[in-house]
C-alpha cells in the first residue's frame, strides 16, 4: 500500500481515473491522494459526473506515469464522506482545499477510499516491476 501511495503522491503530479459511463469508458485527471488510517483516499465533489458514475459502479482503474515507470491500479472506491476526520485531514494537508469548497459543512465534499486493490508498476517496456494487493 505504501508503495502505491508513494507512486501516486510523490512520483506523479496527475493520475487518470477511469469509470464506466453508459457502458463506455470515461477517463479524467485526478490528483492529490491522501492516506488516512492505512487507506488511500481520492477527493471529488458529489455533483460531478465521476461521483455519479462511481455510485453506479465503484470499480475503477487509475493510471499514472512518472516519466520512466507507470502504475495501473484496479480497485473499488468506497464512499466515506461521513468520516469527518478524513475530511479534516484533507483540509489540513491541502492549502487549496477550503478555497475549492472542501469544507466540513459542504455536503458535496466527497472522500472515497481504495478497496480490493490490485496495483502493478511497469517499466516503459511494459515489464512488471512490482505488484501489490491490499
Amino acid at each position: 500500500m505504501n508503495e502505491t501511495f508513494k507512486f501516486l503522491k510523490e512520483n506523479t503530479q496527475v493520475n487518470y481515473l477511469s469509470t464506466i459511463s453508459d457502458g463506455k469508458p470515461s477517463c479524467r485527471p485526478f490528483g492529490d491522494p491522501i492516506m488516512v488510517n492505512n487507506k488511500i483516499y481520492v477527493i471529488t465533489n458529489k455533483h460531478k459526473n465521476v461521483s455519479k458514475q462511481i455510485e453506479k459502479d465503484n470499480h475503477v482503474c487509475i493510471v499514472a506515469y512518472d516519466e520512466k515507470n507507470w502504475i495501473r491500479i484496479n480497485c473499488e472506491l468506497i464512499d466515506d464522506s461521513n468520516n469527518m476526520a478524513v475530511k479534516q485531514a484533507v483540509i489540513d494537508e491541502f492549502d487549496w482545499a477550503i478555497e475549492a469548497g472542501y469544507t466540513l459543512d459542504n455536503p458535496e465534499f466527497q472522500v472515497l477510499y481504495m478497496k480490493n486493490v490490485d496495483a502493478t508498476i511497469y517499466n516503459e517496456d511494459g515489464e512488471i516491476l512490482e505488484s501489490y494487493n491490499f
